[in-house]
């Protein structure tokens, strides 16, 4: 491989990790001065200016705070949990098209970590690995609580899986390809798969509330019956790394939802922009415009967690098996008659 490339994608590895880690540290401070404004309060506003400081301090915390582990016989599993949770987070963003391209010195740079035909299937292996570290975590912890939220969190997350598997066939079935970058490039100006597939794009945003454990789909975390959950026994950076790969997967998610729905980088008058402006112009904007749809997905997650109470299990499990699968299937035949009909 050429030694240009290979500096090209690691400086586009390094970028994307930088990022997702960033948007994962200030989405605590966006969380909660989002609910302090739905809640008519100011929410933290000492660490630095309107509180911009805040993600930092509370960084620091937890490097600081003491470190301690339980009594449990699974120690090498209690530290590969977390470690788990926050490598299947960043994993995903690989395959995520960030932009079309820029020219750098006469070259081509593609804004993707790696375009591979079966980037929705990589999506989706990597999800169910990611389900290991919270049960992993969770039984190696030696405490009940802690192993209950975990089944919740694994039997949650497969349930959930199937559905949303199941909504992307449906996408597929129309775009014909697994790639993610060609599926954004099908979406080029206002032709966005979110006209064509409404009721997937809805199973799809339904079951990334469920996967990323986030209201009102969060039972593996529910204080009132588990205390903290499966990080219930973790302290320090440990469970640090259980928040930031929740933060984390919130990001990537909202970004395969602008990318398979919502024209990824796409905006009207790209081309026009490229053709008569310049493609790094052009492209910058699809850039900023793509982060526009990411930074409202983010916002609605917050918005639905202090808007919603959390569903119970059983009703959990009725939605996911009951509802969201059988419309998902429906979603399929509906989509196979119209291409036959129309294609």
């Amino acid at each position: 491989m050429d030694q240009a490339i290979i500096i090209e994608k690691g400086i586009v590895i390094v970028a994307v990790f930088a990022i997702t880690m960033l948007m994962a540290m200030y989405a605590t401070l966006a969380e909660r001065k989002i609910a302090a404004w739905l809640q008519d309060r100011i929410g933290p506003n000492r660490a630095g200016f309107g509180g911009i400081l805040q993600p930092l301090a509370d960084g620091l915390k937890l490097f600081s705070k003491e470190e301690f582990m339980p009594d449990t016989p699974n120690k090498f599993l209690f530290l590969v949990g977390p470690a788990i949770s926050m490598s299947m987070a960043l994993m995903t963003s690989a395959v995520i098209p960030w932009g079309d391209k820029l020219i750098v010195g006469g070259r081509e740079v593609i804004l993707q970590a790696t375009d591979i035909n079966a980037a929705l299937l990589y999506v989706f292996a990597v999800l169910s690995v990611g389900v290991y570290g919270i049960m992993i975590g969770g039984w190696a912890s030696n405490n009940k609580y802690s192993l209950m939220s975990a089944m919740r969190a694994a039997s949650q997350m497969i349930s959930y899986e199937v559905a949303m598997g199941l909504s992307v066939i449906a996408l597929i079935m129309m775009s014909g390809t697994l790639s993610l970058k060609e599926i954004a490039l099908q979406q080029q100006g206002m032709n966005w798969n979110v006209f064509y597939q409404p009721l997937g794009f809805i199973i799809f945003l339904v079951c990334s509330f469920a996967e990323t454990n986030r209201t009102p789909f969060d039972l593996a975390e529910c204080e009132a019956e588990l205390i903290g959950g499966y990080h219930t026994e973790y302290s320090s950076m440990r469970m640090g790394f259980y928040l930031f790969a929740e933060y984390a997967s919130m990001f990537i998610s909202s970004a395969i939802l602008a990318v398979l729905y919502f024209g990824a980088y796409n905006y009207p008058g790209m081309e026009w922009m490229a053709q008569n402006v310049g493609v790094n112009v052009a492209n910058g904007i699809g850039i900023g415009v793509l982060f526009l749809k990411i930074f409202f997905f983010i916002f609605f997650y917050m918005w639905v967690r202090w808007t919603i109470p959390r569903f119970r299990y059983d009703q959990l499990m009725h939605l996911g098996w009951k509802i969201l699968i059988p419309l998902a299937i429906v979603n399929i035949i509906i989509t196979g008659v119209v291409i036959l009909l129309f294609q």
